[in-house]
């Protein structure tokens, strides 16, 4: 076990909600075909000028109070997001800005919808080898500001938000007790945003062709996003020797309910484990996993001890999984 707590948890979601038949209004859909299909029924948007730095500020901020701490007093900053403010610097480092802090390391992880994970992997070594005390770790996107609204095999899933732990070492019986990580670099192109990078770079025809919003093979998506979730939440089961039954809350990735049903299914955890988010704020890619924690953890559902099922997958393609003792 690399013996960690989360010493605070918060999030911070956009107020403007858009629900189903908001969409239906300007798409050929309806609130009974997007909640067939993904188990979505609403999410949250960010209006004028938000960008994801300021929700990630927003959460890290609300986990610092939850923790007794303030920002100033992290050793470090590790924001997970696809949809960073600006190609550089990083958006952790505009989050420092935002908050009013600095000195401490601050850096983005880009691993999609897995960078939660990605980054608690990062904080629990930077914490074990005795380099920080207590670290942020923050999922946070704004992914209606990349997403092609009339484009419905996109825009129905896609929310904004942020969410975050304050990760530091813990003295009694609670931490990782296994996690796993790992990528596929040729599927990378079933789930982009093809423009804007050095690739290709923007202009009008880029512009015109829409392709800097997110474009998404679904069913390929799909068939690896299923395999990938289950496979290294079983290989974590197995590396730490827990069974399915002994797992306590079980927060994978909220892609879509057709994704976390199949994985949950495959890794054979009860389906009364599940605590899920996605209905009120759909997918909200690195954010997902700690938005929930954090409304698990204040509503009661997730106590001291409990053990903690993730798992999740993200573009590129990514995935990972973790076992926590809370």
């Amino acid at each position: 076990m690399r013996r960690l707590k989360f010493l605070g948890t918060g999030r911070c979601l956009p107020d403007k909600v858009v629900r189903n038949d908001d969409l239906a209004v300007r798409l050929e859909t309806s609130d009974a075909w997007i909640r067939e299909r993904t188990g979505i029924g609403a999410r949250r948007t960010v209006e004028g000028k938000t960008s994801t730095s300021d929700l990630a500020a927003g959460a890290i901020a609300d986990a610092c109070q939850e923790a007794g701490i303030e920002p100033g007093e992290l050793d470090g900053i590790i924001v997970g997001t696809c949809s960073q403010d600006t190609l550089f610097p990083s958006t952790a480092c505009w989050v420092q800005d935002h908050l009013g802090i600095r000195g401490m390391p601050a850096f983005d992880v880009m691993a999609g919808c897995s960078s939660f994970l990605y980054g608690l992997e990062v904080a629990a070594n930077w914490i074990e080898a005795g380099r920080a005390k207590r670290v942020a770790v923050c999922g946070a996107e704004v992914f209606s500001k990349i997403l092609d609204w009339d484009d419905r095999r996109t825009c129905v899933l896609f929310g904004d938000g942020a969410g975050a732990a304050i990760v530091g070492r813990a003295e009694g019986d609670c931490g990782i007790l296994s996690a796993n990580w790992g990528s596929d670099g040729t599927l990378a192109s079933i789930l982009q945003v093809p423009a804007g990078g050095t690739r290709l770079p923007a202009s009008h025809a880029t512009v015109d062709e829409h392709a800097h919003f997110v474009y998404m093979e679904g069913s390929k998506v799909f068939k690896h996003a299923v395999r990938a979730m289950s496979g290294s939440l079983l290989q974590a089961m197995e590396d730490a020797g827990i069974g399915p039954d002994d797992v306590d809350v079980f927060i994978p990735h909220q892609a879509n309910i057709r994704i976390m049903e199949a994985s949950r299914e495959r890794a054979g955890i009860p389906v009364e484990k599940v605590y899920s988010v996605l209905e009120d704020y759909g997918n909200i890619s690195a954010a997902s996993i700690p938005v929930a924690i954090c409304e698990a953890r204040r509503a009661g559902v997730l106590r001291d001890g409990h053990i903690l099922a993730m798992t999740a997958f993200g573009t590129g393609l990514t995935w990972g999984a973790a076992l926590m003792r809370y």
